[in-house]
């Protein structure tokens, strides 16, 4: 499965801390999303160069590769529309005396996400409500729409210092997925940032999945953004290494 199918399994939020205060918070890197919302009007163009997945299990060697695609359009300056999908993904399987290759696009998801109001400069808040539809290659799409339901919570300690938590409810084939994330970012400079995380999720009727990681940001230009980022899974349920590279690019 595609980094971009791993929304409600390793959790983090962007880097918060943004020297350039012209420019929005991007939601890359990490599977989470970050608390600022384009201003009016503005548009963003989230791009992974691409994000992958490897996992082994049972002698099988797993690899995937996706081009997820995000696109943010500022309504207000409290609310954005957001269209995702992953125009192309490519998995292989080796091991077992087999070898397997896909190709294909995944689902398309739409959502909104609203900044809500604080009387702290330091709080901030967002949600962020989604619809998936199994519009994607069989091999990449679980073949039913998923909806879900996020928030992330975000203090700055100082100019250069935030944290932040993120909890998730998802919701496919009348099953519930509940993720929690807690993650810390600090800003290196004038373009560089990074973050640390972890995530936990509980799916009904399946095992809990763990990982724990890393990212870095570099703002080429005022207004884009280049990442990396990497996560270990904690057992054996969790894919063992996912990750990827992407740009983010702000349209005033």
């Amino acid at each position: 499965m595609p980094r971009a199918a791993l929304a409600g399994l390793a959790l983090a939020v962007s880097t918060q801390a943004q020297a350039q205060t012209d420019t929005p918070s991007f939601d890359r890197p990490g599977i989470a999303f970050s608390t600022g919302t384009l201003p009016r009007g503005g548009f963003a163009w989230e791009q992974g160069l691409p994000d992958f997945e490897r996992d082994r299990s049972d002698g099988v060697r797993s690899t995937g590769y996706s081009a997820a695609t995000t696109l943010r359009l500022g309504l207000t300056d409290t609310l954005e529309l957001q269209l995702s999908s992953s125009p192309y993904n490519h998995s292989r399987q080796r091991g077992g005396g087999q070898r397997q290759s896909a190709h294909g696009a995944g689902d398309t998801t739409a959502a909104l996400k609203l900044a809500l109001p604080s009387a702290h400069a330091k709080f901030s808040w967002a949600l962020l409500a989604s619809a998936a539809v199994a519009t994607g290659a069989r091999e990449f799409s679980d073949g039913r729409d998923q909806y879900a339901l996020g928030a992330t919570v975000a203090y700055d300690f100082d100019d250069a210092t935030s944290g932040s938590l993120y909890l998730n409810v998802e919701r496919s084939g009348g099953v519930d997925a509940w993720t929690f994330s807690p993650s810390l970012s600090r800003a290196f400079g004038a373009r560089w940032g990074g973050y640390v995380e972890a995530g936990w999720t509980r799916t009904a009727h399946a095992p809990d999945t763990g990982v724990a990681g890393a990212g870095v940001t570099f703002m080429a230009t005022p207004r884009i953004q280049l990442d990396a980022s990497l996560d270990a899974g904690l057992n054996d349920a969790a894919p063992d290494w996912q990750g990827g590279i992407g740009v983010s690019v702000f349209f005033d």
